[in-house]
């Protein structure tokens, strides 16, 4: 199995593979800022596992914001700090990993100083490398629908429990620089699969990129929204 055609905007597109420094870990102050502005900014970074089977990397395509303790009610964080969530009250730039549903896995990056407990859900990616490995944890899957949708994400880059608290620039969970994305082809909807201030625009999406997860739960607004 191959990954999908890079869209004509990406570097990829244009021959020559991934562009320098796509590689390179994010610095400690890219998480040291509000949750909005993170997610804005995780659009188009690559989130990489280095396992013991092979490397595998998505470009992150959507992401969707979580706020603190007392201040979202949708979050995992909202009634205080508990020991499922203390990943998400910091320190930053650690990856938080939860279960859902009884099956499935999801990850979130933290941001915001110690305390807050900020986090951004990455929702979809789109496959930069290690596609086959990726289908080989989740065989049954179609090829549109490997990192569609948060679960599907973390299975494909075999992340679970193991990875909550890991550190993302220590590896070998990863988040790096990837390459920038223009404001013009970002849009912001609802938030997905929460019945609490679903209808914040908190989900930062590329617009109409292939791998985006199947959902429309509000319009598509272009503007970034305010907290």
């Amino acid at each position: 199995m191959t990954a999908a055609a890079p869209r004509p905007e990406d570097p990829c597109a244009r021959g020559g593979g991934l562009p320098p420094g796509a590689f390179d870990p994010l610095p400690p102050w890219f998480y040291l800022r509000p949750v909005l502005e993170v997610t804005r900014d995780l659009l188009g970074r690559l989130l990489v596992h280095d396992a013991p089977e092979g490397r595998c990397a998505v470009r992150i395509v959507e992401a969707e914001a979580y706020d603190g303790a007392g201040q979202d009610p949708a979050s995992h964080a909202y009634g205080g700090r508990t020991a499922r969530n203390a990943v998400m009250f910091g320190p930053p730039g650690h990856l938080y990993a939860y279960f859902t549903y009884g099956m499935h896995w999801c990850v979130n990056v933290v941001c915001a100083p110690a305390g807050v407990a900020q986090a951004v859900l990455v929702r979809a990616g789109a496959p930069v490398l290690g596609a086959e490995l990726m289908a080989a944890r989740r065989p049954r899957a179609r090829a549109r629908d490997l990192t569609r949708g948060p679960a599907r994400l973390a299975a494909a880059l075999g992340l679970a429990g193991w990875a909550n608290g890991a550190d993302l620039a220590a590896g070998p969970v990863l988040l790096t620089a990837g390459w920038p994305v223009d404001d013009a082809a970002v849009a912001w909807t609802g938030r997905v699969g929460v019945a609490a201030a679903a209808d914040r625009p908190w989900r930062a999406l590329l617009a109409g990129n292939p791998w985006v997860s199947p959902h429309r739960p509000n319009r598509e607004r272009p503007a970034r929204p305010s907290a």
